[in-house]
């Protein structure tokens, strides 16, 4: 048979030397199945099937344009030409000979009826012994139906100008038009647990081991990074598991989708030991064909493993590597940790930190960075290339981040958990890609015998994964308090701008100079954005008392007595009965979001009774051209009994945090005048009725998504407060300037015993 005239190559038709008709993965795929290996069985969209779409479509002389003069280090160019070519491609026909024979060999391989496929891109220039890069192209899961296997075909043709594609290729350099794109079609592995294993040690190098992560449903998640999965180290000659971490797993990925993982099985072993002996035996299996160690993906169904992918490790280091890890390793001693993740990729690195959210930020990463993400994938590859080390919230040792960080030679830090919510950009650290370690600041390594600095350990911050935030009213302590360590301003209280201000606000509108009153507030406003941008500062907007605004110029002719102004007209309330006085705040806070452009400013909106109170407020900040989404948040103060018993109404009408007021909040719940020293003794946020309050709002924030803080010295003063506050799932503290540190403190402590208790 003439394997190059093919348009569609069976499994057991090709092997290993097949890769200019299968690429890498087809070839392999073929090569595993002829040799007793247990691979589901599946046919190959040959090469000559795309090459003939090129031909048969002109689409060369597109893809020549494009590509003709790029510079792939221009982030916005190389997406550019990606998304160009990808439309060009998807909107080309397939020649309906290559549709039949696609379309003859899905019926063959599901038989009387339909069955679900995986549909995976094959690259003829991909896992080579040089070249191994994770996801370059695109792969379909749970494909059902010829015609859904025809398009997941193109598409797959079209992943050839992924941007990470274009990127790799012109690196490698290889000629776009003659790496050509071979799409396994695979019968579907409905995985109840799966994962990555590699043959050796893809850390220590040791291959006298291999390494299996496990984490139940569909392996994709792993790979992407999105779940940390268990890990296994079982010595290759007596198969003896020599080392477990069990990672939480609260869901997964299966035919119906992202699903929860029930409790009971959160924290439960992955695969059974008798299951990672014999997927151990099948990996050395593997690699002995081959003669080299190999990184392998598998899935376990109905109680039998299957091997669905099959490539070299390129990532090994030498000898001497080694021993220079050592070394750095030496010269970490004493330094203090800010937190800890999976070591991924061995070496140290120092840099400055860069928080990328999305791909189309890549370019924010220069030579020498720190790339910090959430997790990466290959999009995130030309950025990769430029930092000196990456450093993720999620993933294990087998996941794209790890993978790519190993090719390249640079240290690697995943499944830290909270990196990009403990650290800021421009943040100076270092990582040890090998215990998982991150340290504050730059730590110079011994070179040779040389003697180099240490880092004075008197200037290290201490991190926490819950945010201290700060309470503050006066402008003229910004910038002092924005040099300390805390991660913005919970609570701006517009309280003192007002007071300092001197009139009424309705004196004011009166004297048609409603202009002054928002210039002077907005510089207020200025000061604070300023001195903590980009860190986030949440303006309350204005609680004043009609008793407190009664003794403003001007007040008397504007307020009346109340009787108890502490549950009076405050707050939402007053917003909605006088919107005037309320716009002229909001002009304000538009003046220095949009025309200073401090993007770090956001409200909170205090004293709200009802829903409607909410939805009321939050159509007249729309009305002034302040909505929420974007870079600007909307927060209440939860201080009303009411907010705790219809919480989830009140974050379903919109909201994006919420931060407890515990002085009013256990004043209202528990019928206390906090001022009224004859019933002070009864005052306790302590109160059994206050802490149901407090896990509820808590609990019920975490469940819906949304940010929850705590204002009020409570958390300082404590301790046993702060860890059931963390435990539930707090996200933020704020607290007045004075304990910032002791607050910081205080949550660091308990976020260690957590960690502790959870280990």
């Amino acid at each position: 048979m003439n394997k190059s005239a093919q348009l569609v190559l069976w499994f057991d038709q090709i092997g290993k030397e097949d890769i200019p008709f299968a690429g890498g993965k087809g070839a392999n795929l073929g090569e595993m199945y002829s040799n007793g290996i247990p691979v589901p069985n599946g046919f190959v969209v040959a090469s000559k099937s795309y090459y003939e779409f090129l031909e048969k479509t002109s689409l060369k002389n597109k893809i020549l344009s494009e590509l003709s003069g790029l510079d792939t280090n221009d982030s916005k160019g190389l997406i550019h030409a990606s998304k160009s070519i990808k439309t060009a491609i998807m909107a080309a026909q397939m020649p309906l000979k290559i549709q039949k024979e696609i379309k003859d060999g899905y019926h063959k391989l599901c038989g009387e009826f339909d069955k679900n496929v995986a549909v995976r891109s094959s690259a003829t220039a991909e896992d080579l012994p040089d070249a191994s890069f994770a996801g370059q192209q695109e792969s379909y899961l749970n494909v059902k139906g010829f015609h859904e296997v025809i398009e997941s075909v193109q598409k797959c043709w079209a992943s050839l100008f992924e941007s990470r594609a274009i990127f790799y290729r012109t690196d490698k350099g290889y000629n776009h038009l003659k790496v050509g794109i071979a799409v396994p079609v695979q019968l579907m592995v409905q995985s109840e647990v799966s994962g990555i294993m590699f043959t050796v040690n893809p850390l220590s190098n040791n291959r006298k081991e291999v390494s299996i992560e496990a984490a139940f449903g569909l392996g994709q998640p792993i790979v992407s990074g999105e779940i940390t999965p268990d890990q296994y180290i079982i010595d290759k000659k007596s198969l003896d598991i020599t080392y477990k971490y069990i990672a939480k797993q609260t869901w997964q990925l299966t035919l119906a989708g992202k699903t929860e993982v029930s409790k009971k099985f959160q924290e439960a072993q992955k695969l059974a030991n008798p299951l990672i002996k014999e997927l151990a035996e099948i990996g050395i299996k593997v690699e002995n064909h081959y003669g080299k160690p190999q990184d392998i993906e598998w899935g376990l169904e109905n109680k039998v493993l299957h091997i669905v992918q099959s490539r070299p490790v390129t990532t090994l280091n030498s000898t001497e590597t080694v021993k220079v890890q050592a070394q750095e390793a030496n010269d970490l001693k004493g330094a203090k940790v800010l937190f800890e993740g999976l070591g991924a990729s061995p070496g140290v690195a120092s840099g400055k930190v860069v928080i990328i959210r999305k791909p189309s930020e890549i370019s924010k990463v220069k030579d020498g960075d720190i790339l910090v993400a959430e997790m990466t994938n290959p999009d995130y590859v030309p950025a990769m290339r430029r930092a000196s080390a990456i450093l993720t919230d999620k993933g294990g040792r087998t996941s794209h981040a790890a993978i790519v960080s190993r090719e390249l030679g640079i240290p690697a830090v995943v499944g830290s958990q909270n990196a990009t919510k403990m650290l800021k950009d421009g943040e100076e650290i270092t990582i040890d890609g090998s215990s998982g370690k991150v340290y504050e600041g730059v730590i110079l390594l011994k070179v040779k015998e040389e003697v180099t600095s240490i880092i004075d350990s008197d200037t290290i911050k201490v991190k926490t994964a819950t945010k201290i935030y700060v309470n503050l009213a006066e402008p003229d302590l910004a910038n002092d308090i924005a040099k300390r360590n805390v991660d913005g301003v919970g609570l701006l209280r517009a309280e003192f701008m007002i007071a300092s201000i001197g009139t009424h606000p309705r004196e004011f509108i009166a004297e048609k100079r409603k202009e002054e009153f928002i210039n002077k507030l907005a510089v207020g406003l200025e000061q604070f954005v300023e001195a903590f941008h980009p860190s986030p500062v949440i303006y309350r907007a204005t609680d004043f008392r009609s008793n407190e605004y009664k003794n403003l110029k001007g007040g008397a002719k504007y307020e009346t007595d109340e009787f108890n102004p502490m549950i009076g007209f405050r707050g939402a309330s007053r917003y909605i009965d006088d919107p005037e006085v309320f716009n002229m705040e909001l002009e304000a806070i538009k003046l220095v979001r949009n025309k200073k452009g401090y993007k770090n400013l956001h409200v909170m909106i205090p004293f709200v009774r009802t829903v409607s109170q909410l939805r009321d407020v939050k159509k007249l900040m729309s009305l002034q051209g302040l909505k929420r989404g974007g870079s600007f948040k909307i927060w209440m103060m939860v201080e009303i009994p009411s907010n705790v018993i219809l919480l989830e109404e009140f974050i379903k009408e919109g909201i994006d945090g919420v931060s407890i007021g515990t002085n009013d909040l256990t004043m209202l719940v528990l019928g206390v005048d906090r001022d009224n020293e004859k019933v002070a003794n009864v005052y306790s946020e302590l109160d059994p009725a206050v802490m149901w309050c407090l896990e509820k709002i808590v609990t019920v924030s975490k469940k819906h998504g949304v940010t929850c803080s705590v204002c009020g010295q409570a958390p300082s003063m404590y301790p046993d407060l702060v860890e059931k506050l963390v435990g539930w799932g707090v996200t933020s503290v704020s607290v007045s300037p004075d304990v910032i540190e002791k607050t910081r403190d205080i949550v660091y402590e308990v976020e260690k015993k957590i960690l502790k208790k959870k280990k």
